[in-house]
């Protein structure tokens, strides 16, 4: 039997860039997109309609992790959330291969522990953290792996650091293109098909569903 940590009533954040905005709408918050964000929210809704929770989206495609610091107020702290989800960090390694924009690890590390200190100090929500994660498709993105594996462990460090739950993504990315192309999960290397989406999904629900 499993349980769901998320309480009766529980406002869930969805933060990230574009495979967390994935369409959403910027006027009606129950219009999450076409990505994993809404496939968690309906299958949740669901399973578990009794427990009224309320799931937002404030994805911003294009996003780096300095990007979600300059608007942490407003789309975040104001919201009032129980639970934030974050999957950020592919763009700040993107950024640097097409066009030459550094987003150093150190402070990628630095400014992503500021917003969670400001999550914990304000608002007490629990954190769930997503590892950013890289394909090799097209074969050039194998020349990221240098620039984005220490992002990867940056956000281990912090997900032990701060008690977060970790999703493994680069990981559970891997093993799925162990048993079909790369590609029929990320055609870019970078943004999930629908497929993906529902893996990112899969492993969401998973981790915040608490067998025994």
């Amino acid at each position: 039997m499993s349980h769901l940590m998320l309480q009766y009533g529980a406002r869930v954040l969805f933060q990230g860039d574009s495979i967390t905005d994935a369409g959403r709408s910027r006027e009606h918050d129950d219009q999450l997109g076409g990505g994993y964000a809404n496939m968690i929210a309906a299958w949740l809704s669901a399973r578990y309609p009794g427990r009224n929770m309320t799931f937002l989206n404030r994805g911003i495609s294009g996003n780096r992790i300095y990007d979600l610091e300059q608007r942490w107020s407003e789309d975040c702290i104001d919201l009032e959330p129980d639970w934030v989800s974050i999957l950020i960090g592919i763009n700040d390694t993107w950024r640097y291969f097409d066009s030459g924009t550094d987003s150093p690890v150190a402070e990628f590390e630095a400014c992503y522990r500021r917003l969670l200190d400001r999550v914990k100090e304000e608002s007490g929500a629990g954190l769930i953290l997503l590892e950013p994660f890289v394909l090799p498709t097209p074969p050039d993105r194998v020349n990221w792996r240098a620039n984005l594996d220490p992002r990867i462990d940056a956000v281990r460090r912090i997900a032990r650091d701060y008690q977060a739950i970790l999703l493994p993504l680069d990981g559970i990315f891997s093993a799925a293109a162990t048993q079909r192309d790369p590609a029929f999960w990320t055609p870019d290397g970078v943004h999930p098909s629908q497929a993906g989406h529902a893996l990112i999904s899969q492993a969401w629900i998973h981790a915040i569903e608490v067998t025994g």
